[in-house]
């Protein structure tokens, strides 16, 4: 059986700050709103689950709508601010989401991807980690390095973002604004049968016209190409391929605690 594991990553949408823009912090919670409900209408429609990656500062903006997720979707943590980081954010994330969902929080993604401590993580008591895209990004990172598929590490569980077997092609959301759908789908089908399993992400905003906000910001065409409304028709047929193709909709938890990932963990916790 083949797995597709959604993630989303929940945030306070700073991006228009990297190229000039100036919104204010309402502006960039209602824009991730908007694009949240969008989403989550989405998945309803394909009856799946997936992972939301939230900052503490929109978890605690919308706490009602957060809580609502929690009830069908796993909520982990996405830092406590978006664009900056301490270690005590860590505890302090965590702290937020589980007081605001009564469930326990369990996985950590750092906002844009960036290193983060094994032990920090592990501290604040978190079990996996899924900051990882192992692959070469130009001015970002070079994660290529890192294993491609989910990994054990300093007694934390690394969840890496799905890339190619053979040339490690990123799969996460500017590729899938960019690459022509034919082309993403196969590479989908190839990590799967490679892996087992399928792991994308993506954010709330794509899903809205961010670029018509005027905000002053200027974005590079990659960034701006096929977002909003074509962003929820290239969703809506990935789903569909997806489950033509006979993948199950599993959250981030669902998958690290499969047995035949880490046997000796599952022998240990038997």
């Amino acid at each position: 059986m083949k797995t597709a594991i959604l993630s989303f990553d929940v945030e306070e949408f700073d991006m228009p700050f990297e190229y000039g823009g100036k919104p204010s912090m309402e502006e960039q919670i209602a824009t991730s709103v908007t694009g949240l409900k969008s989403v989550l209408s989405i998945l309803e429609k394909y009856e799946a689950t997936a992972t939301f990656y939230c900052t503490g500062v929109f978890a605690l903006s919308q706490r009602d709508r957060i809580r609502a997720v929690s009830q069908i979707h796993e909520v982990a943590s996405h830092n406590y601010y978006h664009s900056s980081h301490m270690t005590e954010d860590l505890q302090a994330s965590k702290q937020v989401l589980e007081d605001i969902t009564q469930k326990d929080v369990r996985g950590f993604r750092m906002p844009r991807m960036a290193p983060v401590s094994d032990a920090d993580l592990l501290a604040a008591g978190y079990i996996y980690n899924a900051s990882y895209n192992p692959t070469y990004l130009p001015g970002r990172y070079d994660y290529r390095h890192i294993p491609r598929s989910v990994f054990q590490q300093n007694g934390l569980i690394h969840v890496p973002a799905s890339v190619s077997p053979k040339w490690r092609l990123p799969l996460f959301w500017i590729a899938f604004h960019n690459y022509p759908l034919s082309y993403f789908f196969y590479l989908c089908k190839k990590v799967a049968e490679a892996d087992g399993y399928l792991h994308l992400y993506f954010h709330p905003w794509e899903f809205t016209d961010y670029t018509d906000l005027p905000n002053g910001a200027k974005y590079p065409f990659y960034l701006h190409r096929n977002n909003g409304h074509k962003m929820q028709e290239r969703f809506n047929l990935l789903m569909a391929f997806l489950q033509r193709e006979g993948f199950v909709f599993r959250t981030t938890s669902w998958l690290i605690e499969q047995p035949y990932l880490f046997p000796e963990r599952a022998l240990k916790n038997a």
